[in-house]
């Protein structure tokens, strides 16, 4: 008997969230600036080929070692993989989770996306 308290379908979203690691070397500062802006042209580059579609930093919150969220515009290893290519995770100064994150259909839009950034599912066994 379905649940009415369930949505029929979700969208479902590639999400990577940023941690700093406790062992983040230390940098000098002029190192942190240069390897921001790598970063943030890291980032700017995937969003510029449709793969990054929402990205930012965290403000205030409970646990400061989470950094930032992206949603990406594809599964969820090709996100593991330029995830594991952006220059402050190759640095070490960051470490990243992925996951799957499944809201009701139609929750979300993205409307720079230029096509599909999630897939639209049932949930297993309806």
């Amino acid at each position: 008997m379905p649940n009415p308290d369930l949505p029929d379908a979700f969208d479902v979203y590639t999400v990577v969230v940023l941690r700093r690691p406790a062992e983040a070397p230390d940098l000098p500062e002029a190192d942190l600036v240069a390897l921001q802006a790598e970063h943030l042209s890291y980032r700017a580059g995937l969003a510029r080929q449709g793969l990054l579609v929402a990205n930012g930093p965290f403000g205030d919150q409970s646990d400061p070692s989470y950094r930032g969220l992206s949603i990406f515009a594809c599964d969820p290893a090709e996100a593991a993989r330029l995830s594991a290519g952006d220059p402050s995770v190759v640095a070490g100064r960051l470490v990243f989770d992925v996951m799957e994150w499944w809201v009701a259909a139609g929750t979300l839009a993205f409307p720079a996306a230029g096509g599909p950034v999630g897939d639209r599912r049932s949930l297993p066994g309806d």
